[in-house]
């Protein structure tokens, strides 16, 4: 069913926010595996699921579950994981973004540049 909503369609906006949530997915999956690896990246997506009850796929809808979880696995570790998946969705979209490690990391800022990718 397609609806029109002032010119621009609810499919529309649906492709468009599963393509935002896809490339936030992506860059998920593709820094934890460049730094963890295969095998340790699918035991940290079975920790997710087993503890938080949160699946790879919900990962962009619940971005504070993932922080949390992540923060609680790796400690301050998370930080340069966080960092390293920013740089990943800014370059997919053609930014440069050079994170700024002296200045102090919140869970808000990480999760408001997620949010910011996903609903544009």
């Amino acid at each position: 069913m397609t609806v029109d909503w002032g010119g621009v369609t609810i499919n529309t906006l649906t492709n468009q926010k599963q393509k935002c949530e896809n490339k936030a997915s992506k860059a998920i999956d593709n820094v934890l595996r460049k730094i963890f690896g295969d095998e340790a990246t699918l035991i940290i997506y079975k920790h997710l699921e087993n503890s938080y009850s949160l699946r790879q796929d919900e990962i962009p809808e619940k971005m504070d579950t993932f922080v949390d979880a992540l923060e609680e696995l790796l400690s301050s570790g998370a930080y340069i994981v966080k960092q390293k998946i920013l740089e990943n969705l800014y370059s997919s979209h053609g930014i440069i973004h050079k994170p700024e490690f002296e200045r102090a990391e919140t869970k808000l800022t990480f999760v408001s540049q997620m949010n910011f990718f996903s609903n544009n």
